[in-house]
């Protein structure tokens, strides 16, 4: 199973309107082939129908295949559709594939199954399949019943989390060097802590 993420990053809304119409070429191309697509998350763009990103699972024999096929970045080449007018007519999304997640994440996870919800017949009322996956040092969680069986549950959400982790780490180094930035900026000059002098750099 691959975990793809298409994202608009901070584009305007023609690229999240991109990232939509993106996604439904993506699963019109699964089905073609024979993969099966999966829409695990999405987050809805500000203008209707768009999306500012959607991460997706393939799986199945061509899954690697069609991944590598739209791994990169996308360029969607059109005249605005909000801006009538507007300059610009190149847009670009990022469509990235999530890290498989390390084998001792599995033992990091606390599983517990419970029924599904929803539709699905039969199947879903009498079985426990559903999975909720709980990383137990960060306290970040996901509920899973896509799929029919236990296992298969379990294995999208441990790389849910593992996608969810990466994401963090991603967000405190952005952190990170936005505190760096600040501290270039705001460097006091006066009550200095020690001096120095001349081209040699010596204590005063």
């Amino acid at each position: 199973m691959i975990l793809l993420q298409l994202s608009a990053a901070q584009g305007p809304a023609e690229c999240c309107l991109a990232v939509s119409r993106a996604l439904k070429r993506l699963l019109h191309e699964a089905a073609q082939c024979g993969a099966q697509a999966e829409i695990l998350e999405e987050e809805a763009g500000e203008r209707g129908g768009t999306l500012r990103s959607v991460l997706l699972s393939l799986d199945g024999e061509p899954a690697q295949a069609l991944a590598r096929h739209w791994e990169g970045t996308v360029q969607w080449t059109c005249p605005s559709p909000y801006r009538p007018g507007h300059a610009r007519k190149n847009w670009f999304i990022g469509v990235a594939r999530c890290a498989a997640p390390s084998p001792a994440l599995a033992g990091e996870i606390r599983f517990e199954t419970c029924r599904a919800s929803g539709p699905g017949g039969q199947h879903v009322n009498r079985t426990e399949s559903a999975v909720r996956a709980v990383h137990i040092a960060t306290g970040i969680s996901v509920r899973v019943q896509s799929e029919r069986s236990q296992h298969a549950n379990k294995r999208i959400a441990m790389l849910l989390i593992a996608h969810r982790l990466a994401q963090q780490a991603e967000q405190g180094e952005l952190a990170r060097r936005a505190q760096r930035r600040l501290l270039h900026h705001q460097v006091e000059r006066g009550a200095p802590v020690r001096v120095f002098k001349g081209e040699r750099f010596e204590p005063a």
